[in-house]
C-alpha cells in the first residue's frame, strides 16, 4: 500500500511538472521579407475594427474538447499585417509567401499569404484582445492568436504571441 501511495505521488509530482504556465508577452513583431519591421502591442491594434464571437471550443488533433473560450473580441490578423510592406514589388508572388506565428514558448503556425488575404479563413484568424470578460494584460494567455473557423481549433491557438515571420518560398 505504501508503495502504491509512492507511486501516484511521484506520478502526480510529474504530472505538474509538466504542466508548464504560459508565457505571456506585451507586444509581437512582424519581420522577416518586410519593407521595416515593426513591433504592435494591443494598443497599438486598439484602433482597428473589432470582431466579436460569443464562444468557442478549444480542441486538440483529435477534435477532443480541452476548453472554451467566451465573449471573444479581437481584430483580424489581416489587418494588422496590412500595417506592413512586404519586400514584393510584384503582386502576382505574393503567392509564393508565407506567415509564421510563433509563441514566446517556441510554438509556431504557419499560414500562406492567400490563406489570409484571399481566403475565407483571412476573416476567422484573430489576434484576440479580450476575452473571458478579461482584457488586454488580463489575459492569461496573452498576446493570443486564434483561427476560429478551424475543427480542430488548439492547433492553431498561439498563446503568448511574440513574433510573425513573413518569408517567400524557396
Amino acid at each position: 500500500m505504501k508503495q502504491l501511495l509512492v507511486i501516484i505521488l511521484v506520478f502526480l509530482t510529474l504530472q505538474l511538472a509538466a504542466q508548464k504556465p504560459i508565457a505571456t508577452t506585451e507586444s509581437f513583431t512582424i519581420e522577416g521579407s518586410v519593407k521595416e519591421a515593426k513591433t504592435f502591442s494591443l494598443m497599438d491594434i486598439a484602433d482597428l475594427l473589432v470582431k466579436e464571437k460569443d464562444s468557442i471550443v478549444i480542441t486538440n488533433h483529435l477534435l477532443e474538447r480541452k476548453s472554451t473560450i467566451k465573449n471573444i473580441k479581437g481584430v483580424l490578423l489581416k489587418d494588422v499585417l496590412s500595417k506592413i510592406v512586404i519586400d514584393q514589388d510584384n503582386p502576382r508572388l505574393l503567392s509564393e509567401y508565407f506567415i509564421v506565428c510563433m509563441a514566446a514558448d517556441n510554438y509556431k503556425v504557419v499560414f500562406s499569404w492567400n490563406e489570409i488575404f484571399n481566403n475565407e479563413t483571412g476573416k476567422q484568424v484573430l489576434i484576440i484582445t479580450e476575452h473571458d470578460s478579461k482584457k488586454g494584460g488580463a489575459m492569461n494567455d496573452r498576446i493570443a492568436l486564434l483561427t476560429l473557423n478551424d475543427e480542430a481549433t488548439g492547433r492553431r491557438y498561439v498563446k503568448g504571441l511574440q513574433k510573425i515571420i513573413i518569408e517567400r518560398v524557396k
